[in-house]
């Protein structure tokens, strides 16, 4: 029996920021948030999202270690909802006979690096009634995210990845080389 229904589908449809939580065994916790066009939901168990470059890749690093992820949804315009979703995540590199096929679900876009693949074990709603609403003013991705990858070009962009995303602020390897 899938875990997510169609109404919770329906709900991380209509998001346009999400966020990801997740833990090594040992460090720091991190939560980050995501948006643009990179989240994919595949059937009743399976989220995928294109993971973008960013200043660092602790995701990356503790799913490598320990495969817990939570991916929490909240609404803020119409009704009061917060959907938390339990699973057990993979990255997918570009490397990886998988990619190919999960890539060609999303847009192309500059600083793209890892695909995370999650299977959904379980949710968790709650009201939502203390988060406030919001309305999206810009989405600052194609106007600032994107262009800084653009300029950098392909070998930029795996030069910035040797710098800042082959550890976590931990120090644990996030694979994004095959090392």
């Amino acid at each position: 029996m899938a875990v997510l229904t169609e109404r919770s589908i329906d709900f991380i449809s209509q998001q346009v920021l999400f966020f990801v939580a997740t833990a090594a065994v040992d460090g720091r916790i991190n939560m980050s948030p995501k948006g643009m066009d990179t989240l994919r939901v595949l059937d009743g168990d399976r989220i995928v999202w294109l993971n973008l470059s960013g200043s660092g890749n602790e995701t990356a690093a503790h799913l490598a270690e320990h495969d817990r992820i939570t991916l929490m949804f909240c609404a803020f315009s119409g009704h009061a909802l917060i959907l938390r979703v339990y699973g057990h995540g993979r990255v997918v590199h570009p490397r990886d006979p998988n990619w190919e096929g999960l890539i060609s679900l999303f847009p192309t876009l500059a600083g793209s690096r890892q695909i995370i693949d999650v299977r959904v074990e379980s949710l968790q709603q709650s009201c939502g009634s203390g988060v406030p609403k919001f309305n999206l003013v810009e989405d600052r991705g194609p106007s600032e995210l994107l262009p800084f990858y653009e300029k950098m070009g392909e070998d930029g962009v795996k030069r910035y990845w040797d710098k800042k995303n082959r550890l976590s602020i931990d120090g644990k390897p996030t694979h994004i080389f095959q090392d």
